[in-house]
C-alpha cells in the first residue's frame, strides 16, 4: 500500500522546528549535551515522521551513527587527500563519518 505524502504546509513547518531543535541544541551543548543529543532524536523523528529531509548544512552536526550532536569535546575533524573526504571522528561512538569533496575545475 503506497504512503500518502502529508501536505505541504505541514512540512514546511516540521522543517521550521527542524531548525529550531538544532539552533537550540548549539546553545545547550555546553551546558547539557544530553539536552542537545535529545533534540537532535526529536528532529531526526519529526523529518521522518512528515517525509521532511534534513538540510545539509544541519546533517553534517551531528554523527550518524550514535545521532549525538557534535561540539569540540567530542568532535576530531580533518581532511583526508586520499579517500577525497572530510571525516568527522566522533570521540563518543569511536565511529568517523566522511564527507566528500572534489575539486571545482577552473571556468
Amino acid at each position: 500500500m503506497k504512503r500518502i505524502a502529508k501536505p505541504e504546509w505541514q512540512q514546511n513547518i516540521a522543517l521550521e522546528r527542524i531548525k529550531i531543535l538544532f539552533k537550540e541544541a548549539r546553545l545547550i551543548v555546553t551546558k547539557d549535551p544530553a539536552l542537545a543529543n535529545r533534540y537532535v532524536y526529536l528532529a531526526r523523528k519529526l523529518g521522518m515522521k512528515y517525509g521532511v529531509r534534513i538540510p545539509k548544512e544541519l546533517k553534517i552536526k551531528f554523527c550518524h551513527h550514535c545521532y549525538h550532536y557534535f561540539y569540540s569535546g567530542n568532535l576530531k575533524v580533518k581532511a583526508n587527500a586520499k579517500t577525497k573526504a572530510v571525516e568527522y571522528f566522533c570521540k563518543d561512538c569511536k565511529k568517523i563519518t566522511r564527507y566528500g569533496y572534489s575539486k571545482r575545475k577552473a571556468p
